[in-house]
């Protein structure tokens, strides 16, 4: 089935020559059929670049798909032309009075600063608050996932000593857990960032279950024990090039840093791309196990007991 899009939409193209089955809106509304309601609040600066890895792996399932934008009404983003978030993406104020199965919080590249000093920080918690009572279950990415556990769980996030960067072997720590059903024993995940959260408030948290951890980088997937939070610490939906180009744009404003680990083949430039597995998995375990197997088929009953 399809994931559901505005035609011109720049994902559009790029998702169908991937031959990914994308469906324009119009189209949509004409089968009678209920999709799964998705919102992705899109923090990133590259959002084009975001919307299409996300919607790629989204597209990946049986399930026809339906997908709200959202970008912060306190935020004024300098990476992307105004028009087309006027066109494509709603703010909070607009979608607030309506429910969705799944929420996606993306990363954002602010996690040196602290909470209080970030510009649109309040509009997001106000969105999280939101999550709680009319949203089935959520996912949150790197930055987001350690601010939805700061603000859901009281749990802080402490300085790494350099950045971690590069892709990265975990390991399932539960049994059985659907999330990463079809998982191979050990699987990869590209990691992008300056911070980590306290492990030992995580272990402590009767509320939170690790599902995956690293021998060498630690704690990696969380969720909570109620299924309605997912916290991704790195970026499973990541591109081939994401890192390469996260590299050379490092290496432009002169910043000091190591070419990403575990990333390039032996020749120094050529991607070894081995996380695509996992974040194809990801998101479709979740859309399926977390979503679809369990949202109510009236969506204005999501968040009653």
């Amino acid at each position: 089935m399809p994931i559901i899009v505005p035609k011109d939409l720049p994902a559009f193209k790029v998702l169908k020559d991937e031959n990914i089955f994308v469906m324009p809106e119009k189209r949509a509304f004409n089968q009678d059929i209920r999709p799964i309601e998705i919102a992705i609040v899109n923090l990133m600066p590259t959002k084009i670049e975001t919307e299409i890895q996300l919607l790629r792996l989204l597209g990946n399932s049986p399930l026809q798909v339906n997908i709200t934008l959202i970008n912060m009404k306190s935020h004024t983003s300098k990476n992307t032309e105004p028009s087309h978030l006027e066109k494509f993406y709603k703010t909070f104020e607009e979608v607030k009075d309506f429910n969705f199965d799944g929420m996606i919080f993306t990363g954002a590249p602010v996690e040196k600063l602290e909470y209080s000093d970030i510009t649109y920080y309040k509009e997001l918690t106000e969105i999280f608050d939101y999550a709680s009572k009319k949203v089935t279950s959520s996912i949150f990415i790197c930055w987001a996932a350690q601010a939805a556990l700061k603000y859901y769980y009281d749990i802080d996030k402490t300085d790494l000593n350099e950045k971690m960067f590069g892709i990265y072997p975990y390991k399932a720590q539960v049994k059985y857990e659907l999330l990463l059903k079809g998982m191979d024993d050990e699987f990869y995940m590209p990691m992008s960032r300056y911070t980590h959260i306290d492990e030992e408030q995580v272990y402590k948290n009767k509320n939170l279950k690790v599902l995956a951890s690293s021998d060498r980088k630690g704690i990696g997937i969380i969720k909570s024990k109620d299924n309605k939070r997912f916290f991704l610490l790195g970026h499973v939906e990541y591109g081939r090039n994401t890192l390469k180009k996260e590299y050379e744009r490092d290496i432009e404003k002169n910043i000091k840093i190591n070419p990403p680990e575990n990333y390039f083949k032996p020749d120094g430039k050529t991607v070894n791309m081995t996380w695509a597995s996992t974040g194809n998995l990801i998101y479709y375990n979740w859309l399926n196990y977390y979503l679809y197997q369990i949202t109510p088929y009236d969506i204005s009953k999501v968040g009653e007991n």
